[in-house]
C-alpha cells in the first residue's frame, strides 16, 4: 500500500513530464500497481484506517505521483449520499478527454493535490462537463460523459499524465476571477 513518504512532492521533475502510454495486457506488475492507486484512495477515505496510517484523504492518484511517469490514475468520488454508489471510481488508463463543454466549473474552497504540500488559494477553471475515453486495467475501452464534480477530479488526474498541476490554471493577477457564467461548486 501507498503511504504519504511514497507520494512525490512538487518540485520532483517526474511531476513536470508527459507520462508515456500505457501497452496491453498489463503485466501483473501493472495490476498490482494499479490496485494500489486505487487502494490508496479507499483506505485515505476511511477516517478510522487515514488515521491509523497517517495519510491526506484524495479522490484522485496519478502514478506520476508515485513516481511512474505512465497515463494510469485511479478516481474514486464518493456518492454523494451516506452509504450510496460512488459518483465515479475506476482506475483510467491512456485517457483523453474527447469533448468539453463551453461551461466551466470551479471548486470554490479551489483545488488540493496530494502531491502539493502548500495551499495555494484560487479557482481553478475546469470544464463543467467533458466526455473522457479511456482503458480499464483489462484493456476494455470506456467512453462515459462526467459533469461537475467528477469531470474536474477527472481533469485534475490527466493533467498530472501531461506534467500540469493545478495551480498552473489558477489566474496569477486575480486567482478568484472565474470565467463568464461559470458554476461554483463547493
Amino acid at each position: 500500500m501507498f503511504l504519504m513518504k511514497d507520494i512525490v512532492r512538487d518540485g520532483d521533475p517526474v511531476l513536470r513530464q508527459r507520462a508515456a502510454k500505457v501497452s496491453f495486457p498489463l503485466t501483473d506488475d501493472e495490476r498490482e500497481f494499479a490496485h494500489q492507486l486505487m487502494e490508496y484512495l479507499e483506505v485515505s477515505q476511511d477516517p478510522e484506517l487515514c488515521k491509523k496510517y497517517g495519510l491526506r484523504a484524495g479522490v484522485g492518484l496519478a502514478a506520476p505521483q508515485v513516481g511512474v511517469s505512465k497515463q494510469m490514475a485511479s478516481v474514486l468520488v464518493p456518492a454523494d449520499e451516506e452509504g450510496g454508489k460512488p459518483q465515479f471510481k475506476d482506475v483510467i488508463i491512456n485517457p483523453v478527454i474527447i469533448s468539453e463543454s463551453v461551461q466551466y466549473g470551479v471548486l470554490t474552497e479551489g483545488e488540493g493535490c496530494l502531491s502539493v504540500d502548500k495551499d495555494i488559494p484560487g479557482y481553478v477553471p475546469r470544464h463543467d462537463r467533458i466526455t473522457l475515453k479511456y482503458q480499464d486495467v483489462d484493456g476494455e475501452t470506456h467512453q462515459i460523459r462526467l459533469k461537475h464534480y467528477p469531470a474536474i477530479v477527472c481533469q485534475h488526474e490527466i493533467d498530472h499524465l501531461h506534467g500540469v498541476l493545478f495551480y498552473d490554471h489558477i489566474n496569477k493577477e486575480h486567482p478568484f476571477e472565474a470565467p463568464k457564467d461559470t458554476v461554483l461548486f463547493g
